[in-house]
């Protein structure tokens, strides 16, 4: 071949090289884009429904209560005598102390005008009292002889907050609406931080929930006359101004829903994942921000152009060294035979090295987010529900002091699960809580009540051993619950393929100091694993079925209440895990946290 000629294909090469690479990079652009924001729109729905299920575990923690308070006999005959001092007197102190016991907002009561005659603020500056709020939907609601629930910031108060309105009756008659007021501060408080943000609107589209601060009161689409018009009739904002979220762009990509809003000088697309809440007529709405999605799309849009531009390349130049060197056919074709085969085998490297990492990457971000708070979430959330509908059916039945105990329990489910997010850091860093005197039978039971639903799914049978004799010790109740909580689960887990599904749990007292050992069936600790199953993310089960945290988080927990948790072999073959705690003296505070 001529020169001239050579160089002439040598360009055509050249270009064809180059056209093929920016097809390469456009194709891996695209399919990596989709599978990121596929990825990401799972992450978002795993926030959505941990976001929605607080909302209804809060509102449902106080659905009931309204009715209860507006039955009892005081407020029954405030409601018919509202002019009676003594009776407005006894009232307001009663309510206030509803209001401390179970952590209330605001309770108040208003006779059939819509005036507040008692409140749980009667002495504060901003007193309910003499308030007419007769505008507020749960008051005509609840004068219907309905339940209210509304949403709104107080007119008085400048705070947010949900109200439940329940009618008083005096005979056959209302006679008045008794209001128990809570808010979500903490939920919303929770929901900040992340990379996603969560916003919970009303029937109207605006955001009265927010983990940006800057997006309250904000509507996403504009209002309608209508809708301006009953947030007037309401005052559902008092009189905060509504205002209209920045959005630049709202359209579907890949099957996704993408939400472009200006931040500043810049715009940022977000995937955004909705759930409706029916019950209370809202909104629930996740929006994860794409740049991360995107980064990773053009990251292997780039090593995919690369690669054949680098394929290209090492074309060209063989083809260059084969013109060269035509005397030397064979040799050069056994070389760049050979090379071809080092290439193609670094090239397969590379491909696959990649492929580990994006996996990596995905599995560390997806875990943490879905995988761990799931694992921590699941057990307190199902016993809660039981607790919730135990306590339903006891109330409808009229055992109010069973299904108070009922609601104690959830209470202490809730407040475990507000705490678990700094649980799963526990491994790194010291725990804020003081330690305190715990009755181990008390926390060993409450454990046992949360891991049932665990143990009955695989199949379990559970022992409880608990000596007499078995002295105070010094923990948390709450983080030392936990580790139970971890350990039962685990040992489900590893007797739930067995033939013989059996778990011990002993408490005794040993050489003046409590010690618990949970023994299971199940194939036991390897020895040689012994010495790293507590370190973090070390893991025995299976690919998608833990992080290999538990483990690590509650031998911190104990090594925090100055005790030891080990693992040996059980008699049987099983594992044994053993938790020495100090005995507590006189002069440890009793437990409260």
């Amino acid at each position: 071949m001529k020169p001239r000629s050579a160089r002439h294909w040598l360009w055509i090469a050249a270009c064809f090289a180059v056209l093929l690479s920016v097809l390469a990079g456009w194709v891996t652009w695209r399919q990596s884009l989709a599978k990121e924001l596929a990825d990401t729109a799972r992450r978002g729905d795993n926030v959505l429904q941990l976001a929605a299920s607080a909302l209804s575990g809060q509102l449902d923690r106080f659905e009931r209560l309204p009715a209860l308070i507006a039955d009892q006999p005081l407020v029954r005959q405030l409601a018919a005598s509202p002019e009676d001092p003594v009776l407005v007197a006894a009232t307001n102190r009663y309510l206030a102390r509803i209001q401390e016991q179970l952590d209330a907002s605001d309770v108040y009561l208003m006779n059939r005008n819509g005036v507040t005659v008692a409140a749980s603020n009667h002495a504060s500056e901003t007193s309910f009292v003499g308030g007419n709020f007769a505008f507020r939907p749960y008051f005509f609601d609840a004068l219907k002889g309905g339940t209210g629930r509304f949403y709104a910031l107080g007119t008085t108060s400048r705070k947010r907050g949900y109200y439940f309105g329940a009618p008083v009756l005096v005979g056959d008659q209302i006679a008045g609406v008794l209001v128990f007021k809570i808010d979500l501060d903490a939920i919303e408080e929770a929901w900040k931080g992340g990379d996603y943000a969560v916003l919970v609107t009303d029937p109207d589209g605006v955001a009265f929930l927010s983990s940006r601060s800057e997006w309250l009161f904000d509507a996403i689409r504009p209002l309608s006359e209508a809708s301006r018009a009953r947030i007037s009739a309401t005052r559902r904002y008092a009189d905060a101004s509504i205002g209209l979220l920045d959005v630049t762009e709202d359209r579907m990509e890949d099957g996704h829903h993408i939400l472009g809003v200006q931040e500043g000088n810049a715009v940022r697309n977000y995937v955004q994942r909705d759930l409706p809440m029916p019950k209370a007529g809202w909104q629930v709405h996740v929006l994860i921000d794409t740049a991360q999605a995107r980064r990773a799309a053009l990251t292997s849009a780039v090593v995919a152009m690369l690669s054949v531009g680098l394929l290209a390349m090492l074309g060209a130049i063989l083809w260059q060294r084969r013109l060269r060197l035509a005397e030397r056919m064979q040799m050069q074709a056994e070389a760049r035979a050979d090379l071809e085969r080092r290439v193609e085998e670094r090239t397969a490297e590379l491909k696959q090295a990649q492929a580990d990492l994006v996996q990596a990457g995905k599995l560390a971000a997806l875990g943490q987010m879905s995988a761990a708070l799931s694992h921590e979430f699941n057990q307190p959330l199902a016993a809660a529900r039981t607790y919730a509908d135990n306590a339903g059916v006891l109330m409808d039945r009229g055992r109010m002091d069973e299904a108070r105990t009922n609601i104690t329990r959830i209470l202490g489910l809730i407040d475990r699960m507000t705490s678990i997010s700094r649980h799963l850091r526990s491994f790194a860093r010291k725990p804020g809580q003081r330690l305190a005197r715990v009755a181990l039978p008390e926390v060993i039971e409450a454990a046992v009540e949360i891991a049932a639903l665990r143990l009955k799914s695989a199949g379990a049978r559970l022992v409880v051993e608990v000596s007499n004799d078995l002295p105070l010790a010094v923990a948390g109740p709450v983080r030392l619950q936990q580790v139970l909580v971890n350990i039962l689960t685990n040992a489900a887990d590893a007797v739930e393929d067995q033939p013989r599904r059996e778990i011990h749990l002993a408490a005794r007292a040993e050489a003046g100091q409590p010690v618990i050992r949970i023994t299971d069936s199940g194939p036991g600790v390897p020895e040689a694993l012994t010495q790293r199953i507590f370190d973090p993310f070390f893991s025995t089960k299976g690919v998608g079925k833990g992080l290999g945290l538990g483990l690590s988080i509650s031998y911190n927990i104990i090594k925090d209440f100055g005790g030891d948790l080990s693992v040996g072999a059980g008699p049987g073959g099983g594992a044994v895990f053993t938790i020495r705690l100090r005995a507590a003296l006189s002069d440890v505070p009793e437990a409260a946290e």
